[in-house]
């Protein structure tokens, strides 16, 4: 190995940095435990830190007491969950990213107008099941441009699409070509619901990967948008893995390629991007590590006011 090239921008996104954010203000006010509807992000990493300071991380709303704060994910949750939450009297502390918001928002919107609407996403994501949610009478998922092809829906006068935000950048244009094709009349978003960090990763791994003889993506198999990096490298024709820790390093990684790229999913913590260029150097401390900056990203989401407020006078 004669170098290690960094992507720029990589790791956490202004979405997860808010969800955490949140957790941690939560924390300060409710203290433990504390109940979160989901893994706040798909990162094992970030997960188990959290359990380690009182977090109970719960799949149904069922499970939490009566009356007890409970804290929503990133990735977003369906209006059933908002109505089983105040069934029950839960303290709501809302931490969907604002990007997802912005797809529940437009669901909303093309229901209250009669809109059917074609969801492009992955099958079981709790993203996608949380924004179908929204109009489950009106709204049907597909996964690929061959899902689009053989999609049978009745007539509809008014058809719009939506995506999943932490897709394929490529996946999606397909995909969407071919509803484009099949209905004319679709209405496309002005801008596409991928977000600026997904879109700003991936482009910065086409520029690593034809950089380098080997790619590494730091993050959680769980993670789409991570999955979604590797993809685009093997597209490419630069071998990928995706790992979470050092101890994941092959030895002959280190003997075998010359340049090793390393990019971060948005929801992977830059310390273990850290752990990992420490086991590949393994005490080679001559061995230089670079970064490949394709953007520089400006983009932050701040708390609720009332949330903050909270947390400084505990």
């Amino acid at each position: 190995m004669e170098q290690i090239l960094l992507a720029a921008p990589r790791g956490f996104c202004a979405g997860v940095a808010y969800a955490i954010e949140v957790v941690d203000l939560a924390l300060k006010i409710h203290g433990a435990p504390l109940y979160v509807r989901h893994a706040i992000v798909h990162n094992e990493w970030v997960v188990k830190s959290f359990e380690a300071r009182g977090v109970i991380f719960v799949e149904t709303i069922e499970e939490i007491p009566n009356g007890m704060p409970v804290v929503f994910s990133a990735h977003g949750v369906s209006p059933e969950i908002r109505s089983q939450s105040k069934a029950r009297n839960l303290t709501i502390i809302d931490a969907t990213c604002p990007l997802v918001t912005k797809v529940h928002n437009e669901a909303k919107h093309f229901a209250a107008k009669g809109y059917f609407m074609i969801y492009i996403g992955h099958k079981g994501h709790v993203e996608a099941e949380g924004t179908m949610g929204e109009a489950p009478d009106r709204m049907v998922l597909v996964e690929t441009p061959e899902d689009a092809r053989n999609l049978e829906i009745p007539h509809y006068d008014k058809l719009a699409v939506l995506t999943q935000t932490t897709l394929s950048v490529d996946e999606v244009r397909s995909t969407m070509e071919v509803l484009k094709e099949r209905f004319p009349q679709i209405h496309t978003p002005t801008k596409e619901d991928i977000c600026y960090a997904t879109t700003n990763r991936q482009s910065a791994i086409r520029e690593l990967a034809v950089n380098c003889d080997l790619v590494l993506i730091v993050g959680s198999t769980t993670s789409s948008n991570s999955n979604r990096l590797r993809e685009v490298a093997e597209s490419l024709g630069t071998e990928s893995h995706l790992l979470l820790t050092p101890d994941q390093v092959q030895p002959h990684w280190r003997t075998n390629y010359k340049t090793i790229g390393i990019s971060s999913g948005a929801s992977t913590p830059e310390q273990l991007v850290e752990d990992v260029i420490g086991a590949l150097l393994d005490g080679h401390a001559e061995i230089p590590v670079n970064v490949l900056e394709t953007i520089k990203e400006d983009v932050s989401f701040k708390p609720p006011r009332d949330l903050i407020q909270l947390a400084m006078s505990r």
